[in-house]
C-alpha cells in the first residue's frame, strides 16, 4: 500500500506517490507529471561530516536515455558522465534549497534525482525540482519549506505556465522561479530582450502559481512528514566571538577589510588569523572552529558597514561600478578577440567561427535540442585568484557560468540563413573578483562583433547584490559586487541584456527569499549599470559588427540545389562530394533541403568547388561547352571528366576535323580539353565533341 496525491497544474495532473519505492531513504517520492516520471529521494548521514565548515549537500540529476526509447550513442553503450543538461538541472535544484538548510547543519546532504520517463510536453527538470523539495520536506532532514518551482514562457505577449515542447518552440521567455511561502527564492531566465517590467510580471506570475503548489504539498507533508531529527550544531561558540573581539577590536577587522586590492585584505587577515592562532594555541577546540569565527567576524563587519554606514569595502558609493575597461583585436590569428575589465575582473573572450558541420551533436533526453550552433565556454585557472592548484577540467560552477553566458547571447545571433557558421566563444579569466560570468557576457559581445558576426544588439551584463538586516524594509542593493560583497551579502542577482531588454538573469541568495520591493530595486539599478556600459565603454571600444568575416577565418559561400540532384552531388558512397573536396580543399555542407555551404580561406578555390557543383545539378543539353580531363582512352575514343564523377565520351571521329589513326597521336591521360555536349548516344553515355567546339 502507497499514498497517492494529486492535483491539476497547468492543464496537466500531477501525482506524487509516497511509500511506494526507495523506503529506505529519509523521504522518498515517485513524481508523475503526464506521462514523466521522476524518483526523487533525499537522504542524509548520521553524523556531521568532520573537519569541514560548510554544509556537505550533493544534488544529482541523471538521465536514464531509456526514458525517451533510445540507446546511449558511442561505444560504450552506458550512461557516462552527466550532460550539460544534468549538471544545470543540479544547479537550478541546489541553489533554492541550500539557503533552507541550517546553517549549522554539517551532515552530508544527497538529493538523488532519476528521470524514468519522459513526455516532451512535461519537464523532468521540472518535475525533479518539485519532487526534490517533497522529498526532503516529507523526510527528517532538518529543512525550512516546502519551496515550489514554476517555469514560464511568453507566447504572443501572454504568459504560459510550465509550457509544452510546442510552445517552448515559440516562447520569447524561458523563466524559471522558485519560492517559499512568502517570498521569491530563485530566478533563472532566458529571454528574447523582454523588457523589465514584464520580467517582473513574470516573476511575480510564477510566484502566485508557486504558492498553490506549495499549499498541495502542505498536505502531503501533513499526512506523511516525518519529525525532523536532532543532529549535533556545528555552530561557533559565542564565547570564542568574545574572545576575539578582545584581541581584535571591530575598529582593527574594518581596517583589515576596507580596501579595494583583494590580496591585501587578505594579507591582513592572515596576520589576524596567525595573532588569534597564537592566542589560543592551548584551546584546541577553539582552534578547530577558528577559521570559521574569523569568516563570521569578518562577514558581520562587512556587514554592518555596508548596512548601518553605507561603507563598502573598496570605498565606492552604493551604485557605484568599479573602474571599467574595454579592449579589442588583443589577440592576433584568432577570429576575433575582446578583453573586458571591471575592476580586479577581468575576461577576454576569443571566437571561433567554423561551417555547420562543426555545431556540436547533443544526444540527450529533449528531442527539440539534437544540435548546438552556438557554443560559449567559460575558463576559470587558479592564478586568477592567486592560487595554485592543477587544472582538472570544467567543474559544475564553470558550466554553469558558461551556459548563463550562452543563454544571454542567443537571442542576439543572426539566424543560419543569415550567417550560416558555427560559432564558439571562450571566455579566458585573466583575473576574478566578483561576477565574471557578466563580465564574459561583455567579452564575448564584443569578441563577435570583432569576429564579423552581424549580432542584432551589443549585450552586457552586471551583478547586484543584498545586505539585509532584521526586517524586511531594511535592506541595501548594491551595484556591482565585488567577491568580497558576494561571499559575506545575502544575494548575487545577475542580469544581462541589451537597450531593449533582459536576454538573461540568474539569482543566486543565501536567505529565505526576495521580497518583489527587493527584485524591482535590484532590476532598476542593473538596468542603469548595463546602460552605463553599453554606451560608456563597450561601444567606444566596437560600435557595430564588422562588416566581413577575418582574414584568418572561413568563408563561406551558399547555393541552392534541387534536393533531388543531392545524390549526384554526393555521388556513390561519397565519391563525387569527396573528389571535390579533395581538389579544391574546401568543405562542403548540404542540407536536405538542397542548401549547399562551402567554406575555405581561398576565394578561387570555393568558386571553383561552386562550379564543379553546378555543372553536376545542370540538366545538359546539346551545346554546352565543357572543360575536362582525359581519364581513360579506348580504340574508339577516350572519356572526359568534366566534373567529379561526371564523364563523356568522345568518339575517334569527334577528336579532330582531320581523320587520325589512334587516339593516343592526339590525346594521352591527363589532358585538359575543351568539349561540347552532343547529347547522349545509345548507351546514355553523355556524348562530347572536341572538334565542334569552334562551332
Amino acid at each position: 500500500m502507497y499514498k497517492k496525491f494529486e492535483m491539476e497544474l497547468a492543464g496537466r495532473t500531477l501525482r506524487v506517490d509516497v511509500d511506494r519505492v526507495a523506503k529506505q531513504a529519509n523521504g522518498a517520492v515517485l513524481m508523475h507529471y503526464g506521462d514523466t516520471t521522476v524518483l526523487c529521494t533525499a537522504t542524509a548521514s548520521e553524523k556531521p561530516r568532520d573537519g569541514i565548515d560548510f554544509f556537505p549537500l550533493s544534488v544529482e540529476y541523471n538521465e536514464r536515455m531509456y526514458a525517451v526509447g533510445k540507446i546511449p550513442g558511442g561505444f560504450n553503450k552506458r550512461e557516462g558522465k552527466a550532460s550539460e543538461n544534468a549538471i544545470l538541472t543540479c544547479r537550478v535544484i541546489d541553489r533554492p534549497m541550500r539557503p533552507l538548510f541550517p546553517k549549522d547543519y554539517r551532515n552530508d546532504v544527497t538529493l538523488e534525482n532519476l528521470v524514468m520517463s519522459v513526455d516532451q510536453d512535461c519537464s523532468p527538470e521540472l518535475t525533479a525540482m518539485l519532487g526534490a523539495a517533497i522529498a526532503t520536506s516529507i523526510s527528517d532532514i532538518p529543512f525550512d519549506g516546502p519551496i515550489s518551482t514554476t517555469q514560464v514562457g511568453l507566447v504572443d505577449g501572454e504568459f504560459v505556465f510550465n509550457p509544452t515542447a510546442a510552445q517552448k518552440a515559440v516562447s520569447d521567455l524561458a523563466l524559471t522561479v522558485a519560492s517559499t511561502k512568502e517570498k521569491v527564492i530563485m530566478i533563472e531566465a532566458g529571454a528574447n530582450e523582454v523588457p523589465e517590467d514584464k520580467m517582473i510580471e513574470a516573476i511575480f506570475a510564477a510566484h502566485e502559481v508557486n504558492q498553490k503548489v506549495i499549499a498541495f504539498i502542505d498536505t502531503i507533508v501533513a499526512e506523511c512528514g516525518k519529525e525532523k531529527h536532532a543532529y549535533e550544531s556545528c555552530a561557533v561558540p559565542e564565547e570564542l566571538f568574545t574572545a576575539i573581539k578582545e584581541i581584535v577590536p571591530p575598529a582593527e577587522m574594518e581596517d583589515a577589510v576596507f580596501t579595494d586590492d583583494k590580496q591585501t585584505r587578505e594579507e591582513n587577515i592572515r596576520v589576524i588569523t596567525e595573532k588569534l592562532e597564537e592566542a589560543f594555541a592551548e584551546n584546541e577546540e577553539w582552534l578547530a572552529v577558528l577559521g570559521e569565527a574569523v569568516y563570521q567576524y569578518q562577514k558581520k563587519t562587512v556587514r554592518k558597514m555596508i548596512l548601518k554606514d553605507h561603507k563598502r569595502p573598496d570605498g565606492r558609493a552604493i551604485d557605484q561600478i568599479r573602474p571599467l575597461a574595454a579592449e579589442v583585436d588583443l589577440i592576433p590569428r584568432v577570429h576575433g578577440s575582446a578583453m573586458f575589465t571591471r575592476g580586479q575582473t577581468q575576461i577576454c573572450t576569443l571566437t571561433t567561427l567554423a561551417p555547420l558541420s562543426e555545431a556540436q551533436k547533443l544526444d540527450g533526453l529533449d528531442e527539440a535540442e539534437t544540435t548546438k550552433r552556438y557554443m560559449h565556454h567559460y575558463n576559470f585557472p587558479s592564478y586568477s585568484v592567486g592560487e595554485t592548484k592543477p587544472s582538472r577540467g570544467p567543474g559544475r560552477r564553470e558550466i554553469g557560468h558558461g551556459a548563463l553566458a550562452e543563454r544571454a547571447l542567443v537571442p542576439v545571433l543572426p539566424s543560419e540563413s543569415e550567417f550560416p557558421y558555427a560559432i564558439r566563444t571562450v571566455s579566458e579569466t585573466f583575473e576574478s573578483n566578483g561576477s565574471t560570468s557578466q563580465a564574459s557576457i561583455c567579452a564575448s559581445s564584443m569578441s563577435l562583433m570583432t569576429a564579423g558576426v552581424p549580432i542584432k544588439a551589443a549585450v552586457a551584463g552586471i551583478s547586484a547584490g543584498l545586505v539585509t538586516g532584521e526586517t524586511d524594509d531594511d535592506y541595501l542593493v548594491l551595484t556591482d559586487i565585488q567577491g568580497l560583497e558576494d561571499f559575506f551579502g545575502d544575494m548575487d542577482f545577475k542580469v544581462a541584456g541589451t537597450h531593449k531588454g533582459i536576454t538573461a538573469i540568474q539569482m543566486d541568495i543565501k536567505i529565505h527569499g526576495l521580497t518583489r520591493a527587493i527584485i524591482e530595486e535590484a532590476i532598476a539599478a542593473t538596468k542603469k549599470a548595463r546602460t552605463y556600459i553599453l554606451d560608456e565603454v563597450m561601444n567606444k571600444a566596437i560600435a557595430q559588427p564588422r562588416e566581413e568575416v577575418g582574414t584568418y577565418a572561413p568563408k563561406i559561400m551558399q547555393m541552392q540545389i534541387d534536393p533531388q540532384k543531392i545524390g549526384d552531388v554526393v555521388g556513390q558512397r561519397g565519391k563525387t562530394i569527396n573528389a571535390i573536396i579533395e581538389q579544391t580543399g574546401v568543405k562542403i555542407d548540404i542540407t536536405d533541403e538542397g542548401a549547399v555551404s562551402i567554406c575555405g580561406t581561398d576565394k578561387e578555390k570555393m568558386e571553383e568547388a561552386a562550379k564543379m557543383i553546378h555543372i553536376i545539378v545542370t540538366d545538359y543539353e546539346a551545346g554546352q561547352i565543357f572543360e575536362g580531363k582525359v581519364t581513360s582512352i579506348k580504340e574508339f575514343g577516350a572519356f572526359v571528366e568534366f566534373a567529379p564523377g561526371k564523364e563523356g565520351m568522345v568518339h575517334i571521329s569527334k577528336i579532330s576535323k582531320e581523320r587520325i589513326n589512334k587516339v593516343e597521336d592526339v590525346l594521352n591521360i591527363g589532358d585538359v580539353v575543351k568539349v561540347v555536349c552532343m547529347g547522349k548516344d545509345k548507351m546514355g553515355r553523355f556524348s562530347f565533341s572536341m572538334r565542334d567546339v569552334a562551332e
